[in-house]
């Protein structure tokens, strides 16, 4: 096959040519002094109209790798970020590690303090290139990466980038880490060869064993009361028929438990809510399907007669230092392989299965959970300061049917259901705050002409850099709704403060240290400010028409839009 050739000046031209020839859309950066051959190697594309990902400006780091996880997640893309050397890496560690823990692959970048003090092209020439420079630059997020690298010449190049997307990109993805020196991106580099397309590919997706499908199939056949319980099963989308087909030939109720992705529609008939829990005690088999922490066991376990199956990419998490759940059987496999040949294997054994009485037991549940639901919803709709139950149904209510929502904690599911497949994201499981505004733009980034909401704490809007936040939907273009759930405190250690000591003092105080947030900013203000439309809402019968008039300046303004509502202080970050 013949080599690609194509005239440029430096590394840094081939570095972005190349990677737009890989399908990276997107560059996602925050700039420093390392960035200068970079950016003449944009300012020289523009000129000569060679190939580039587009840049993608954000001013923080974190931001910059959140709006790349966004993108990703709904794209199926893997974007690029650019941080600055040391101190910007440091910044995008948070965002590194969600998309390490939620498998996103993300090419993340950074640039390299110059090498050399004087002699080549891009030696050091300011002061701060010495005190950046650091003796292992990558060991600060070495743990959370699958791969990590320093490009040391450009005649390495394309083995370089092909190794890190194959990498990102091969089950279980996840983010890599290449650094760029100075001196080499600003090297000379007249005529650079590559393949196009490229030779290198990801390893496919693992296959489930047959041997391993028939013993899971039995152990699920012979079962009275199974369950399914998973998170992440909906990151391929292609999993999400699957799962709702052999749910329901076989009449096996679903928990989407802390889930990051629509895994199977809430008006399915065999959904079963998001909180395992209360129908542990009543299950003999579960199959744990792309789901870390299925159940936590120091609050509530399965029986020990309980049969355990795990299932997924990596079904044991091998990543996690310690995790101690039950596998009686471990199944490495695509969600979207292995049910349709884990129900192949059990379609045999189905007359031994009594379904008839597992539906009955499964609608019966159902029902009674939806009504206590709706008694929720009732008993919150004039609490004030309002209940989150209330922001969730009057959400539920506003959004357009083809919605898209990133939730960071303080959304209830429940009471704001989704039913398309790509149609809900939540926050990864290593919870780094500040995720959900940045991924929201980066949602709406690759689905432009879909409604997009993120609904946030106040803790993570606080978290989110919020004038960064702003300062990128509006320079982007990306009309975006903010629901800040504010209750105006740390609920989460509020939580496990009072669930570790129920009866101690700081239950009994009325002002417990490193929870309340006082004298918060007026979130609105802030977007307003951006050129947004910013509203406070204290009252729960004002809500539905905030968000008419919010959702009015997003879909027909094209501008964002935040609502700072206030809330009982009672929920998440």
């Amino acid at each position: 096959m013949p080599r690609k050739q194509l005239s440029v000046e430096t590394v840094a031209e081939a570095y972005l040519a190349l990677l737009a020839d890989r399908g990276i859309e997107y560059l996602f950066a925050n700039a420093g002094t390392d960035f200068a051959p970079i950016v003449e190697a944009y300012a020289r594309a523009a000129h000569t109209g060679m190939a580039a990902p587009k840049p993608l400006l954000a001013t923080h780091e974190n931001l910059a790798m959140s709006m790349a996880h966004g993108y990703a997640v709904v794209s199926g893309k893997v974007p690029a970020v650019m941080v600055h050397v040391s101190v910007g890496t440091a910044n995008a560690l948070c965002g590194v590690l969600n998309a390490a823990r939620e498998n996103v692959p993300v090419l993340f970048t950074a640039g390299r303090s110059p090498l050399t003090e004087e002699g080549l092209e891009g030696s050091r020439d300011t002061y701060i290139h010495w005190a950046q420079e650091m003796y292992d630059q990558a060991g600060m997020l070495r743990e959370m990466v699958k791969w990590e690298y320093e490009l040391r010449d450009g005649v390495q190049l394309e083995t370089v980038i092909d190794r890190a997307l194959t990498i990102a990109t091969s089950p279980p993805a996840g983010p890599v880490y290449l650094s760029l020196p100075r001196e080499v991106l600003a090297a000379p580099s007249s005529d650079f060869t590559y393949d196009s397309p490229s030779r290198r590919a990801a390893a496919s997706a693992p296959a489930p064993d047959e041997t391993t499908l028939a013993e899971a199939a039995a152990m699920l056949a012979a079962a009275r009361r199974p369950l399914i319980i998973t998170a992440d099963a909906g990151r391929d989308i292609a999993a999400v028929p699957a799962l709702a087909s052999f749910a329901e030939r076989f009449a096996i109720p679903v928990v989407e438990h802390r889930h990051r992705y629509l895994n199977l529609s809430a008006d399915h008939s065999c959904h079963l809510g998001y909180n395992p829990a209360p129908l542990l005690d009543d299950v003999d088999a579960i199959l744990v399907i792309e789901c870390d922490v299925p159940w936590v066991p120091s609050r509530k376990a399965p029986p020990p007669a309980c049969r355990i199956i795990h299932a997924g990419v990596d079904p044991l998490f091998s990543r996690y230092p310690i995790r101690g759940f039950a596998a009686d059987i471990a199944i490495t496999a695509a969600p979207r392989l292995v049910l349709p040949r884990l129900a192949a294997a059990l379609e045999p054994l189905a007359a031994q299965a009594d379904i008839a009485t597992r539906r009955i037991w499964m609608e019966e549940r159902r029902a009674a959970q939806q009504a206590e639901w709706g008694r929720h919803r009732n008993e919150a709709a004039d609490l004030r300061p309002l209940s989150p139950i209330h922001v969730s149904t009057c959400l539920a209510a506003a959004r357009d049917p083809g919605a898209i929502i990133v939730n960071e904690y303080t959304m209830m599911p429940e009471h704001c259901p989704s039913t398309r497949a790509g149609s809900f994201f939540g926050s990864s499981p290593a919870a780094g705050l500040g995720w959900g505004a940045g991924a929201a733009l980066g949602v709406k980034l690759a689905e432009p002409d879909r409604q997009v909401i993120a609904v946030l704490g106040d803790g993570s809007y606080l978290f989110s850099n919020p004038v960064a936040v702003h300062h990128a939907a509006t320079m982007h273009r990306l009309p975006v709704l903010f629901v800040v759930v504010n209750n105006a405190m740390w609920g989460a250690v509020r939580r496990a403060t009072l669930g570790m000591y129920p009866q101690g003092e700081a239950a009994r105080s009325n002002r417990p240290p490193f929870i309340e947030l006082e004298d918060l900013p007026a979130f609105e203000q802030v977007c307003a400010a951006a050129g947004g439309y910013g509203e406070r809402v204290e009252d729960p019968a004002e809500l539905p028409g905030a968000l008419q008039r919010a959702l009015h300046a997003v879909t027909i303004e094209k501008r964002q839009a935040l609502l700072n509502v206030i809330c009982q202080g009672t929920g998440g970050g």
